[in-house]
């Protein structure tokens, strides 16, 4: 089956056409999901009229902003459901480029997942604030020392092998704001996936806003001490998957 390319949105009127033009153009063979948490600029009706166009773009829309991870569940509990084997997902302001869509797909081949890493260049966060560079820094300094996750564990730019996740992993996730992605990654390594990073370079948002606050900047530090006090927990519900696994062999 074609692989399921993911984008969550939500006041992003003046960047989903110009995303939606440069996938496009890269001539790939995938589906596009968008998600829209009921924006009140028109990001959904834009949305409609790019799927009436195409028949490769569907749109699911959601009742209000429900959290930015809880998206990401609803896609990929979707792409499950509707036997998709490669997930990709990616955010809507410009700052992942399409242009790397070809490489995952490449990596994502050999390996279960694989990730767009912002630490693997010196020169991928030059255009941000100073504020910005410091609380992705610390975040890549907490999940790296305090979860063992050796990856870029808060990013966004994703491709998952969903045909090799059991889907029980995804539903030990539940984050339902920012902290989603390394929550996920985190349970995904102790689930033994083969992780592969990829360099990308983050430009600073062209329109629109950033919808992260501070609220969720404390709301990831609060759950990232709550992952560390119940490893067990996971560990032990992954056994228990691997043990049902292993029994429907």
């Amino acid at each position: 089956m074609k692989p399921l390319l993911f984008i969550p949105t939500y006041n992003e009127r003046e960047n989903v056409e110009r995303i939606y033009g440069m996938i496009k153009a890269l001539n790939l063979d995938l589906d596009l999901l968008f998600l829209d948490d009921n924006s009140p600029d028109g990001t959904g009706q834009i949305l409609d009229g790019i799927a009436t166009r195409d028949g490769r773009v569907s749109v699911v829309h959601r009742s209000g902003k429900l959290g930015i991870g809880s998206a990401h569940l609803d896609a990929i509990q979707r792409a499950y459901t509707k036997g998709y084997t490669v997930f990709i997902s990616m955010d809507c302001d410009l700052t992942h480029s399409p242009d790397h869509l070809p490489q995952f797909l490449k990596y994502g081949e050999d390996f279960d997942v694989v990730l767009g890493s912002r630490f693997m260049r010196g020169d991928s966060l030059t255009e941000w604030n100073i504020l910005r560079k410091f609380l992705t820094y610390l975040g890549h300094f907490l999940t790296r020392y305090v979860l063992h996750v050796p990856y870029d564990a808060t990013g966004a730019f994703r491709l998952y092998r969903l045909d090799r996740i059991n889907p029980g992993v995804f539903n030990l996730v539940e984050s339902p704001g920012y902290s989603f992605f390394f929550e996920s990654l985190y349970v995904l390594c102790l689930s033994g996936v083969r992780v592969k990073e990829i360099p990308i370079s983050l430009p600073i948002r062209t329109h629109g806003q950033s919808k992260m606050r501070l609220s969720d900047v404390f709301a990831s530090l609060r759950r990232l001490i709550e992952l560390y006090s119940r490893s067990f927990h996971y560990k032990s519900e992954l056994r228990k998957l691997k043990q049902v696994e292993a029994a429907n062999v």
